[in-house]
């Protein structure tokens, strides 16, 4: 910009001088480094919107996964009786192959039940370091490791809708049952005969976390181990989950005439467990809070985490730049409250 001046009649031109340049510099600088400021407030937001919501899209995701398959634990059909071996017509002679059936779990608590104490449909522990494989089917290939603090926790029942018989898929285990009578077959072998039978698919389904290293990176990951073809094969549900950690609610009352029969007398975790508690010997599990730790896959160098994270009675202290959100809910064991069915 020119100014113009006049002197004796003649127009002359004059740039600006050095203070003036000075000013309108330091004024362009404040400018902008007010739009780079805003620039990496809304660059930092957006990052750090974007985490969280990937955080509550794979803790819902998880809660949701797990929630769906509790709430069906223990369900057997139409069959009102105990799913043991005294009591079912038929059993499969030869276990899947990769059986999750650990000594950790007690001697009855395998895909299928058999004849030393009562079957256990449902089970839990917490991982712990030297005992990373409770149940003795976990694969584990190299750069992978079960989740020390994490919990285990495995089920049975039958799908929730009944099969047709021409729909019967080779390799899969089937439950044929009417309200008194039932019996558990491998699809392509003899399907005992029930009167007024329905087919449901039977299903064995672990939980638990695998740590997977890539380079530098470990990221935690929600696995999944359920019957497929005749085996237990595991594969990720998804990643991010950090832990996975459960408290049992257990009615202590066994008389039906008792006024707490039928209501959660204490919620305790899967280390206080006992023998007596899984087999459901003068009690019941009757509810299950799930509690699921959500973690970045990578860390945010903005970003410093201190906190606890209270799972159930058991804390999780952090100490690191990963963001983490902690979701819980509680499932009531439906099945597990009903003394027959009708």
């Amino acid at each position: 910009m020119k100014k113009n001046i006049f002197k004796r009649g003649a127009i002359t031109t004059k740039g600006f001088t050095l203070v003036e340049l000075m000013i309108a510099m330091s004024i362009g600088l404040v400018l902008f480094a007010g739009v780079i400021s805003i620039f990496i407030g809304m660059r930092t937001t957006t990052a750090e919107t974007s985490s969280y919501g990937e955080l509550q899209e794979n803790g819902r995701f998880a809660i949701a996964v797990l929630t769906d398959d509790l709430l069906r634990q223990n369900f057997w059909g139409e069959y009102s009786g105990i799913l043991s071996s005294n009591e079912l017509l038929s059993i499969p002679e030869d276990p899947p192959g990769n059986d999750c059936a650990g000594v950790a779990g007690g001697l009855n608590n395998a895909t299928f039940p058999n004849g030393i104490g009562p079957f256990r449909t449902l089970w839990g522990q917490t991982i712990v370091a030297g005992a990373l494989d409770p149940l003795g089917c976990f694969a584990m290939p190299v750069g992978t490791e079960t989740a020390v603090g994490s919990d285990v926790i495995q089920l049975k029942r039958v799908r929730a809708n009944p099969v047709p018989q021409a729909n019967l898929i080779p390799g899969n285990f089937y439950l044929t049952s009417n309200t008194i009578e039932a019996g558990i077959f491998l699809q392509g072998q003899q399907i005992p005969i029930i009167s007024g039978s329905q087919l449901w698919q039977y299903q064995h389904h672990v939980y638990y976390v695998r740590n997977v290293t890539f380079g530098a990176s470990t990221v935690p990951v929600l696995m999944q181990g359920q019957l497929i073809n005749g085996n237990m094969v595991f594969a990720p549900v998804i990643d991010g989950i950090e832990r996975i950690s459960f408290m049992y609610g257990i009615d202590t009352d066994i008389d039906t005439e008792s006024i707490g029969y039928g209501v959660v007398d204490a919620y305790v975790s899967a280390g206080v467990m006992n023998d007596n508690l899984w087999n459901n010997s003068n009690s019941r599990i009757l509810a299950i809070k799930i509690f699921v730790l959500s973690r970045a896959a990578v860390e945010d160098r903005d970003y410093f985490n201190t906190n606890t994270y209270l799972l159930g009675n058991v804390p999780f202290v952090v100490n690191d730049r990963f963001r983490r959100l902690l979701f819980s809910t509680t499932v009531t064991l439906y099945n597990n409250g009903v003394e027959s069915w009708q």
